[in-house]
């Protein structure tokens, strides 16, 4: 354990990543009991104000602070992240370990079904689902979980195939063990690392989605914050008050980086060819 933790504190990616994934894990906590102003908050005589002492990041066209609305939009952020990612998880991982178990007809049809979900992508299902339940979080959160479930199933198809191939997977079968048997205590086990690593990716990304759902609509909707609704409401002070979009658009690129970060940082410290080439 202590050697683990000594070459991941010596991993700059993985540092600078987790240093900043912990900042957005602090910041979405904190503002869940508190924030500079309530993001409700109407100031119309102090719209489009300056940073201050009073306002850190001043306020936008409705005399909103900013520094609040981008502490309880990280909330919207992680929440999608994680629930998007889970459905992933969920469902695409039993799904790819089912296709390389029973290969076959089995793997066709998993593997056919993952692609032509692919041909729906999060942007494109939300916009479907919206037609039908209309806008809002729940809408981003099952777009974007839908588009993460074939991505899982051919990452763990793809890396269980090469496991079943390993000697002792391959010796665990002679002695009689069944595929779910062997599946669940030799192919899961070894294939962990690069569905954490995965996750990592896909968490950066939903975050990019909600952001995208957000700015078009789709996503999130009022009096709820989201970085991207903040910076669709940025677009009409661009010369007046360029800051309303810098703020959202730092906030989603430093999110998105840390993850990345430390995503490359754990695919280093949890796969001992890389980390022997170091």
């Amino acid at each position: 354990m202590y050697h683990a933790f000594k070459r991941a504190i010596q991993h700059p990616s993985f540092v600078a990543g987790s240093a900043v994934v912990f900042l957005l894990l602090v910041s979405a906590v904190v503002s869940m009991f508190w924030s500079p102003y309530p993001v409700g908050d109407i100031d119309i005589p102090n719209k489009l104000a300056a940073s201050s002492g009073k306002h850190w990041f001043g306020t936008d066209s409705l005399g909103r602070d900013i520094a609040s609305l981008l502490l309880v939009g990280s909330q919207n952020s992680l929440l999608v992240g994680f629930i998007a990612v889970g459905i992933g998880l969920g469902a695409g991982v039993p799904l790819g370990l089912l296709a390389s178990a029973k290969r076959g007809w089995v793997e066709e049809v998993v593997m056919r079904a993952a692609d032509f979900t692919f041909a729906f992508p999060a942007l494109l299902s939300a916009i479907l689902l919206t037609s039908i339940y209309g806008p809002g979080l729940v809408v981003s959160i099952t777009a974007i979980g839908i588009f993460n479930i074939p991505v899982f199933a051919r990452i763990t198809r793809g890396a269980a195939n090469s496991v079943w191939t390993r000697d002792y997977t391959l010796a665990a079968r002679a002695a009689g063990k069944s595929k779910w048997a062997i599946t669940w205590e030799h192919v899961l086990p070894n294939i962990a690392s690069v569905l954490i690593v995965q996750a990592t990716v896909q968490f950066a990304i939903a975050i990019l989605a909600e952001a995208a759902l957000s700015y078009l609509g789709l996503g999130t909707q009022p009096p709820q914050p989201s970085w991207g609704r903040m910076l669709n409401e940025a677009q009409s002070q661009m010369f007046q008050a360029p800051m309303l979009a810098v703020y959202p658009g730092v906030a989603i690129a430093l999110a998105v980086l840390g993850l990345n970060l430390m995503g490359d940082g754990l695919r280093d410290l949890l796969d001992p060819r890389l980390s022997r080439t170091r």
